[in-house]
């Protein structure tokens, strides 16, 4: 009768410490730098389609290479500050995010090796 008494508790626990092993890596994914960054790319997105008639610029676009990039430095130069801070924001996110994705594929092929 008391052993049944103990393995009930010791499952209640096991259960109880279980639950908080999978909520504490839960929020250690959503709080990691590249679901940040895809969130912050996200937030620029849609921050940058809201100030910048994008199709038009689109449409606007030269087709010659050499000019595609004067085009938009020059469109990057000539708009208003927040549409800069949204794309060097979007930039900077994309090249985090980049990095965190070589360094996760560089540690998945390092536990194959192993």
């Amino acid at each position: 009768m008391m052993n049944n008494t103990m393995t009930d508790d010791r499952t209640k626990i096991e259960r109880i410490v279980m639950q908080r092993v999978y909520l504490i890596r839960a929020l250690r994914v959503a709080a990691s730098g590249s679901v940040l960054s895809a969130l912050v790319s996200l937030l620029a997105l849609w921050g940058i389609g809201r100030e910048v008639w994008i199709a038009r610029v689109l449409q606007n676009q030269p087709h010659d290479l050499g000019e595609l990039v004067r085009f938009y430095t020059a469109a990057f130069l000539h708009t208003h500050l927040i549409v800069q801070i949204l794309v060097v924001l979007l930039v900077g996110s994309f090249v985090f995010l980049a990095r965190e994705i070589g360094t996760a594929v560089a540690v998945m092929r390092e536990n194959e090796l192993v």
